[in-house]
């Protein structure tokens, strides 16, 4: 498996001559307008640093077989733009084509406060192998060897994310959803990972930018 991380919340991940990206938001526009041989697109929920309608257009137009992969709530935004989409829900296994398995996880957006409804949010185990789970932190029985983490967000606190990857004891963990942080903001963030998850047996790593790192 070979992941490049566009930025924020945007991979492409490349497995089993498949090539997926996860979540075109407006935070990684002008990267993932480029990129070309995409056949699958995971979209976890509705907002728009996950997902942005226009330049989710110049993807499809450069990627014309490209098949969504997505649930409910943005299932209908794309149906208003007439974009084809496939619906996935939590615990639901899709195998795509012949060596691609993937199953959904998790309901809800973790919630930012009690007076803001939270948004549907579906992540996605692929291959049982690699877990990236949206904006939530979403329990799961299985056993998986590398997650993809939220690091910053306001509904998140960092301990929250470590607490949880204490729980599901992957080998490899690296941060996502870093899109706000500047370079002091990402020293300390990561600095702290960097402490802490040695110490439960996790091997933390930090995706450069546009560089595709081999799994």
């Amino acid at each position: 498996m070979k992941i490049k991380k566009l930025g924020r919340c945007c991979l492409i991940i490349e497995e089993n001559g498949k090539r997926i990206m996860t979540d075109p938001g407006k935070y990684t526009i002008s990267f993932q307008n480029e990129e070309k041989n995409i056949d699958y697109i995971f979209i976890t929920h509705e907002h728009t640093d996950h997902v942005h309608v226009d330049s989710l257009k110049i993807v499809l137009k450069n990627n014309p077989y490209a098949v969504i992969i997505t649930n409910v709530s943005v299932g209908k935004i794309l149906e208003k733009e007439k974009i084809r989409f496939s619906l996935i829900k939590d615990s639901q296994e899709m195998v795509l084509g012949e060596n691609i398995l993937i199953e959904g996880v998790g309901k809800l957006h973790k919630q930012v406060y009690q007076s803001i409804p939270a948004v549907e949010n579906v992540g996605f185990i692929l291959n049982k192998r690699f877990f990236y789970p949206g904006d939530a932190l979403s329990k799961i029985e299985k056993k998986v060897n590398i997650v993809a983490f939220p690091v910053s967000a306001s509904w998140l606190k960092l301990s929250e994310s470590v607490d949880w990857l204490k729980e599901l004891a992957p080998q490899i963990a690296f941060p996502v959803h870093d899109g706000i942080l500047n370079d002091y903001g990402k020293k300390a963030f990561f600095g702290n990972c960097q402490k802490l998850l040695p110490d439960i047996n996790i091997e933390f790593k930090v995706l450069e930018e546009n560089i595709e790192v081999e799994f």
